[in-house]
């Protein structure tokens, strides 16, 4: 659910290397979300016609709101020039054209909307489990997520192939292109932190 290559501009992790691994490890899914732009990801068709027998891949983009870091699924945010505009512009696009925004490691300092997750309403969920995040951050973002009754993802926040499906999110029922959605909406999964759950079901990192 939360995936950077070098088109993120801060690695230099191939888009196919971490598919890749995702498959090694043993993963249902994959989410690509790279940095600022819905267009840094454009690279994703070819893959998912690649690997569709494979892996089920999806598409979103980490987009930096004027409070912190989002992740936006289902909604191309460049054609809205939504890049630093505020997360209640953002929430107010994603409800208008059927997307649905998740704030990315929400109490990591510097780069996250911190307690503002507990006063903005429209999330669809919180990230909880977040591969790159002190355990304590994560476990202040799974008791707000709990306190709003949202449910919450697990993301790797992968930059390398090594750090692919570190966390991930668990559906109850099998998702794909068609529903991912919908899925994320019903709010039917949870995250998990590898180092501490081994089981696999219908993960998506």
């Amino acid at each position: 659910m939360h995936v950077h290559t070098l088109h993120s501009g801060d690695n230099d992790a191939m888009p196919e290397e971490m598919v890749e691994e995702a498959i090694v490890r043993g993963l249902h899914g994959m989410a690509f979300t790279e940095h600022y732009t819905y267009k840094a990801s454009d690279y994703f068709e070819a893959l998912r016609e690649k690997y569709s027998s494979r892996i089920k891949l999806f598409r979103g983009v980490e987009i930096t709101a004027a409070e912190g870091h989002l992740l936006v699924f289902g909604l191309n945010t460049d054609r809205l020039s939504l890049s630093g505009s505020t997360a209640s512009d953002i929430l107010r696009a994603a409800t208008e054209h059927g997307g649905v925004v998740i704030p990315s490691h929400p109490y990591r300092r510097g780069s996250s909307l911190g307690e503002l997750v507990r006063s903005l309403g429209g999330f669809t969920a919180l990230e909880g489990y977040n591969g790159c995040n002190l355990h304590s951050m994560n476990m202040m973002a799974i008791d707000a997520a709990s306190s709003l009754g949202l449910p919450y993802t697990g993301g790797s926040d992968a930059h390398n192939p090594s750090e692919v499906g570190s966390c991930y999110t668990e559906f109850d029922t099998e998702v794909n292109e068609d529903n991912f959605i919908e899925a994320l909406r019903e709010g039917l999964y949870r995250g998990h932190d590898t180092r501490k759950i081994s089981r696999l079901s219908f993960p998506i990192t």
